[in-house]
């Protein structure tokens, strides 16, 4: 793996801390716990291998259907972790990039995500994206009526749209789309997330579950993808050429 080969922007579903309690017998809050230590190492592999974007899938728009004890105990584990990495990021000199559908999440949470992307938003070199109360679908939704009030305003011509233009719509505006998506515990869906942005990207998926995910899974998936070849639908013989 070399400079040229290390993607600009992973993209992780973290899956399996559910299972990953249920095998040791613990409450399934245990294994978020452990789940979120494994960000902390996540975002350190990041900087390391030199992946300057990081976006993480935290909170679907369908967990909320979890019991609410669950849900309420992932917000609670939410708050302390941005509490907690403020200083972090600001010190690692990273960037918070929030995705998904702020105004639906608890007051307090919300001000906590303001404040920390303000607290860092003037960081160029790393990004950390948290996909939170996200849903790709919602996105794109979210995205339309988007397009469709600027067309009524009269600020967009709907004859010349075109994906670029979608593209300042969606949440992820500004940001790269994802060169590697990580799925981990051995699951084989997309499950809703970047489902637009991903559309050539490459997809790692790790049988590990995300508590046990580490610096080393993440360069095994780093090393996997340096070893193929991405093509965009052309030709082995026109990538040569």
């Amino acid at each position: 793996m070399t400079a040229s080969n290390i993607p600009e922007h992973v993209a992780i579903i973290m899956d399996g801390n559910g299972r990953w309690a249920q095998q040791r017998k613990l409450p399934r809050i245990e294994g978020h716990r452990r789940g979120a230590e494994a960000v902390k190492r996540a975002l350190k592999a990041a900087q390391t291998y030199g992946v300057k974007n990081l976006t993480l899938y935290a909170f679907s728009v369908e967990n909320w259907k979890r019991p609410q004890d669950e849900v309420d105990a992932l917000m609670n584990l939410l708050e302390r972790f941005l509490k907690d990495q403020l200083s972090e990021l600001i010190k690692r000199k990273v960037r918070l990039r929030v995705i998904g559908r702020y105004q639906e999440l608890p007051e307090k949470i919300q001000t906590l995500l303001h404040e920390s992307e303000a607290a860092t938003q003037d960081f160029s070199e790393y990004t950390l994206g948290l996909a939170i109360n996200y849903g790709s679908r919602t996105e794109v939704l979210d995205a339309v009526k988007s397009i469709a009030k600027a067309a009524q305003a009269g600020t967009l011509d709907i004859e010349s749209l075109d994906y670029h233009t979608l593209q300042q719509h969606l949440y992820t505006r500004n940001m790269p789309d994802p060169d590697l998506v990580i799925r981990t515990s051995g699951e084989s869906r997309l499950s809703n997330f970047l489902l637009l942005q991903s559309a050539y990207a490459e997809i790692y998926l790790s049988k590990v579950l995300w508590p046990d995910f580490n610096e080393a899974e993440f360069k095994l998936a780093l090393d996997v993808y340096a070893s193929r070849e991405r093509r965009y639908g052309k030709t082995t013989a026109q990538l040569k050429a």
